[in-house]
């Protein structure tokens, strides 16, 4: 079981890309939605040859080696979910949890969801191809939260102490800094999450 995910809406959908575009991260797709459909722009297309459209992104997608992060167009930045790399039988283990505590499950095709009780997601998944593999990787997440039932939450349906999350008491639920392997010196995304390298000095 791996943390390799984490999703945001944003309205900074193409700062967001040209940002971590800087860290190294290499653009898997992105997904338009244009009259009630969805059309692809993925590269070698840039920002340029579209801008001028007004395309609203249901989803960008870039990665680093074994690091996923999506994010699409929305009113302001929403943190919605992390995603972890697991196997048949860990999927099946963690939905039966969530079932036990009462947390709805939702399988699709490419991935599965697990619902918390507190506006924020799991996404559980088993294909390995969803990231590129190599040197780089999600060490830690820092995540502020209002409720403090949310870590005890997540402890139960893991079994095990969140060692790769710390939870922190925050009035909003917001991802607050990431540790990445692979990664150089420390930043803040234009969602105002500081991205950390692991050695790296934080600059706001």
């Amino acid at each position: 079981m791996k943390l390799f995910h984490y999703h945001f809406w944003t309205d900074r959908v193409e700062e967001t890309e040209s940002y971590y575009r800087r860290l190294g991260f290499q653009v898997e797709g992105r997904y338009a939605m244009e009259k009630g459909t969805v059309t692809p722009y993925h590269p070698p297309l840039e920002w340029d040859d579209f801008r001028e459209n007004a395309l609203i992104f249901r989803i960008i997608e870039v990665r680093k080696a074994n690091i996923n992060i999506t994010f699409g167009a929305g009113k302001k930045p929403i943190f919605d979910h992390i995603g972890y790399l697991v196997t048949d039988e860990e999927l099946k283990q963690l939905c039966n949890r969530a079932d036990v505590m009462g947390w709805k499950t939702e399988a699709g095709a490419r991935r599965t969801f697990i619902y918390t009780p507190y506006r924020f997601k799991i996404e559980l998944q088993t294909r390995k191809d969803a990231v590129d593999g190599g040197d780089g990787s999600l060490a830690r997440l820092v995540i502020a939260s209002p409720d403090e039932a949310f870590e005890r939450g997540l402890e139960r349906l893991f079994h095990r102490e969140m060692e790769e999350i710390s939870f922190v008491q925050g009035a909003q639920f917001h991802l607050q800094e990431v540790f990445m392997e692979g990664v150089e010196g420390s930043s803040k995304d234009p969602n105002k999450v500081i991205v950390t390298g692991l050695n790296g000095e934080k600059r706001h």
